[in-house]
C-alpha cells in the first residue's frame, strides 16, 4: 500500500489523499486549497492522478477544504463513487452548490468591475458542475465496513461538524487510518470524537498542534461582546462557517437572550447554506448534544434572511442588531457586503469564532491590519475587531493528544499533516514526547510505501 500526499501539508487546505494498493486507487478527500494566491492557484492544475483511473473517493466530511475540488475532479473525468457518511452527503450537496453559484457570481462580478487581470475572469466551477457530482454521493453508516476491491474501509464520527468522520482503510492484514478534522471533547454542540480503533499507519490533522484553547467561559465572552455592541448602538457582525459555527452561535445566541443575559436585539442568519444546514443538523440528533426543544429555539430565535435583495435591505438598516453570515475567514459570502457597510463604525463590532487560515481576510484582521481588499476596493475597518476562541471546531494539541491515548497500540508511522508548518512541526515534537512514536512530516507530492 502507498499513501501521496496531494495537499494539505504545510497548510490547513486542500486536504487530498492518494491510496494505492494493488489495482485499487482511491481519494481520501478531494479539498480546495483556499487563503494565500499560490496556494489558490493550486485549484486550477491538474490532479497528480488521472481522475477516471480512480476507483473511488471517500470523504471525511463536508467542509470545503475536504470537498470543494469534487466538482473539477467529476469534470475532469472521474466517475466512480463517492462515498461518504449520510450527513456529509446532505452537506456537500449544499456547500458544492453554494460555492458553484459564488464562484459564478465573484467571476461575474470581477468582469464587471474589472479587478481581474483575467479577461475575461472564469469560475474555478460552476453550479452545474457542482450538481454533476450529487448522483456519485453514496452515504455509508458509520461503523460498517464496505468494500473498494480489496480494500475495507469504515467510518467513525469525530465530532467536528456533522457527518464528520476519520476512516480506516484495511488490506492484507494492516491498516491506515485518516482522522479527518478532529472535534472537541467538551464542544457545546458536537459530541465528543469516538476513539480510534488500533491501526499501523495514521494521517492525523494538527490544525492547533501548537496552541491550547483559552478555557474561559465561552458564553459570557460572547455575552460581553453583544452587551457592549448593541449598548454602543452597534450592529455585531459574526462571520461563520455555514456548517458547525453557524448553529453553534445560534445555540449560543438563543440560550443567552433566553436567560435574558444579552439585549433582545434581533438575531439574522443571512446564509441560505446555513439555514438549510439548520434543518439538517435538527434532523441528526444522534450526532449532536442539542434535545430537540433546544433545537427548535435555535432555529426560532434567529430571522432567517435567504434572498439577495433581504440581505441588501439589512446592510441598509442602522438599527443595532446582530447579523451571522458566512464565511468564516472574510473568504466570500455576504459577511463582506455587511462588513463594507458597517466596517468604517467604530460602534460596530466583527466577532472572528473560528480558525484564520494564513492570507485570509480574517487572518490579516488578527495580524494588525485596518484595511481590507474587498471587491477591488480598499475597506477602512475601524469597528471593534474581537475573537471568540472556545468556539473552535478543532481539537487543540492536547485534547487530540487525550484522544490518541485511548489506542490499544501504537500504530507504526504517524504522519502529521493539515496545519500550518509551526503547528505541524510542534505537534511532531509533543506526540514523540508524549508517546515515542515515529511521527513524520510528509512532503507535498511526496509519496510512500506503507507495506
Amino acid at each position: 500500500m502507498k499513501v501521496q500526499f496531494l495537499g494539505a501539508t504545510g497548510t490547513v487546505t486542500g486536504s487530498r489523499y492518494l491510496v494505492s494498493h494493488e489495482e485499487n486507487q482511491i481519494l481520501i478527500d478531494c479539498g480546495l486549497f483556499q487563503g494565500v494566491k499560490r496556494l489558490r492557484e493550486r485549484n486550477w492544475e491538474a490532479l497528480a492522478v488521472t481522475p477516471s483511473k480512480l476507483n473511488a473517493v471517500v470523504l471525511t466530511h463536508a467542509h470545503l477544504d475536504h470537498s470543494g475540488y469534487l466538482p473539477r475532479l467529476v469534470k475532469a473525468g472521474f466517475k466512480g463513487p463517492i462515498y461518504c457518511s449520510a450527513a456529509t452527503r446532505e452537506l456537500v450537496k449544499i456547500l458544492l452548490l453554494d460555492s458553484g453559484n459564488l464562484q459564478e457570481a465573484d467571476a461575474e462580478r470581477a468582469n464587471r468591475y474589472g479587478y481581474s487581470k483575467h479577461r475575461p475572469a472564469l469560475p474555478l466551477y460552476t453550479a452545474q458542475d457542482a450538481e454533476d457530482v450529487f448522483p456519485l454521493l453514496e452515504a455509508k453508516p458509520f461503523h460498517e465496513s464496505f468494500r473498494v476491491g480489496r480494500l475495507a474501509i469504515s467510518l467513525k464520527p469525530v465530532g467536528h461538524i456533522l457527518g464528520a468522520s476519520s476512516i480506516r482503510i484495511s488490506a492484507a492484514g494492516r491498516s491506515l487510518t485518516f482522522t479527518g478534522d478532529v472535534g472537541r471533547p467538551h464542544d457545546p454542540i458536537m459530541k465528543a470524537p469516538e476513539p480510534l480503533d488500533e491501526t499501523d499507519f495514521l494521517v492525523i490533522e494538527s490544525t492547533y498542534g501548537d496552541r491550547l484553547h483559552e478555557q474561559a467561559d465561552t458564553s459570557e465572552q460572547l455575552a460581553e461582546i453583544a452587551r457592549a455592541t448593541l449598548s454602543r448602538g452597534g450592529t455585531l457582525m459574526i462571520p461563520a462557517f455555514a456548517v458547525g459555527r453557524a448553529q453553534s452561535m445560534m445555540h449560543l445566541l438563543a440560550s443567552l437572550q433566553k436567560k435574558h443575559e444579552i439585549p433582545r436585539a434581533q438575531i439574522f442568519l443571512d446564509s441560505p447554506m446555513a439555514i438549510d444546514v439548520s434543518d439538517i443538523f435538527c434532523d441528526h440528533a444522534a450526532e449532536h448534544r442539542l434535545s430537540n426543544l433546544q433545537c427548535r429555539e435555535m432555529c426560532q430565535a434567529v430571522n432567517y434572511v435567504r434572498d439577495v435583495e433581504g440581505s441588501k435591505k439589512l446592510s441598509q438598516d442602522p438599527r443595532p442588531k446582530i447579523i451571522i453570515a458566512g464565511a468564516g475567514m472574510l473568504s466570500g459570502g455576504r459577511i463582506l457586503h455587511h462588513l463594507l457597510a458597517f466596517g468604517g463604525d467604530h460602534r460596530n463590532t466583527l466577532l472572528l469564532a473560528g480558525y484564520q487560515a494564513e492570507g485570509t481576510r480574517g487572518r490579516a484582521l488578527l495580524d494588525g491590519k485596518k484595511t481590507l481588499r474587498i471587491y477591488g476596493q480598499d475597506a477602512n475597518i475601524n469597528c471593534h475587531t474581537e475573537v471568540l476562541h472556545g468556539l473552535s471546531g478543532h481539537a487543540d494539541y492536547q485534547e487530540l493528544g487525550n484522544w490518541l491515548s485511548s489506542l490499544p497500540r501504537a500504530p507504526s508511522r504517524v504522519f502529521v499533516t493539515h496545519g500550518e508548518q509551526g503547528a505541524s512541526a510542534s505537534f511532531q515534537q509533543y506526540l514523540r514526547a508524549k508517546f515515542g512514536w515515529n511521527v513524520e512530516l510528509p512532503e507535498d507530492q511526496g509519496e510512500l510505501t506503507l507495506f
